[in-house]
């Protein structure tokens, strides 16, 4: 089918996270200095879950992983108002105003493909298939940083659940299409709907989880309710939102900005300060919240979970395999 080339944006034409802040922060700057908007992250997760800036329901049996204790988190204000969400706006706050739209419940997600037993679940069973639903606090990494507490479950949990076979090679994603509920949808600027996939070894890693909620609340719209992926080793467009359709395949699966964007958007999208995007460099990244223009920091391979995950790719090139 064809589409009229005026419907999509190319990925030159989108307006990077650094030029777009420094524009929005001064024309705010004289505001927001004197309200506090752009101080800094909050000092701890108790005093960060109990600010009362959340709306949504909180959850309650959380129990935190180790992962991150050491790491400052991002104010709660940042991380739910200044989002990637293409499906409800291309702005970086205009997800947050169309949250309203997306209705998760009910909501289910079909799991199919290379498994034993598949089948559909409710956004509940997912919720119970841990006894505690757990806090991931982890960096994730565009051409800026976040540090959010995540609540979560673990994706291998979820997978092993359907028993995928050998021919389990990858699993893909999908993100739910409806135009109603993700305005940003009328527009042809990507394929929609969104599709993203992992190598099953990748998926299986403990390190990689299914988000529910954050900052001791459940998932806010513009960050990807009520389903999304998080991994933390990878570029933050990896990590697919609202998620529907779950699928073990043989083969590898295509990703939604490796199509539109082949030479700036690979596979695999590790974290790699030594391979730079095509438009920037990704050796240093700006850290949301800090200061008027956020202050920079050295990009870490594998966003500095290295010896985590890097064996996971042990003899590829990962210039090639980008």
């Amino acid at each position: 089918m064809r589409r009229n080339r005026h419907d999509r944006i190319r990925p030159s034409e989108i307006t990077d996270q650094e030029t777009w802040l420094k524009r929005r922060q001064l024309i705010k700057a004289g505001v927001a200095a004197g309200a506090g908007l752009l101080l800094g992250s909050a000092s701890g997760l108790a005093s960060a879950i109990h600010t009362g800036l959340g709306k949504n329901q909180k959850i309650s049996s959380l129990k935190e992983t180790p992962y991150g204790k050491e790491l400052e988190l991002t104010a709660y204000k940042h991380v739910t108002t200044y989002n990637n969400f293409y499906e409800l706006g291309y702005g970086k706050q205009e997800p947050a105003e169309n949250a309203q739209a997306l209705k998760t419940r009910p909501w289910s997600i079909e799991v199919s493909g290379e498994c034993a037993k598949p089948g559909v679940m409710n956004i509940e069973d997912v919720l119970k298939l841990d006894q505690e639903e757990r806090i991931y606090r982890f960096r994730c990494v565009e051409a800026w940083s976040m540090v959010i507490p995540w609540v979560g479950v673990s994706l291998a949990t979820l997978l092993k659940r359907f028993e995928p076979t050998s021919k389990a090679k990858f699993v893909e994603f999908e993100t739910l299409y409806d135009p109603e509920r993700m305005p940003g949808q009328k527009r042809k600027v990507l394929d929609w709907p969104y599709r993203e996939g992992l190598r099953i070894d990748e998926a299986m890693h403990p390190l990689a989880f299914m988000a529910t909620g954050l900052y001791g609340e459940v998932l806010p719209g513009q960050n990807g309710a009520p389903l999304r992926l998080v991994v933390p080793w990878k570029y933050g467009f990896k990590n697919i939102k609202s998620i529907v359709s779950i699928r073990f395949i043989e083969q590898q699966p295509i990703n939604t900005w490796n199509v539109a964007a082949p030479n700036e958007y690979g596979f695999y999208a590790n974290v790699n300060p030594r391979v730079a995007h095509p438009r920037w460099s990704q050796k240093r990244h700006r850290v949301l919240g800090k200061g008027i223009f956020g202050s920079k920091e050295d990009t870490l391979l594998f966003n500095g979970y290295a010896d985590e995950v890097a064996s996971l790719y042990s003899g590829m090139d990962l210039r090639k395999n980008f």
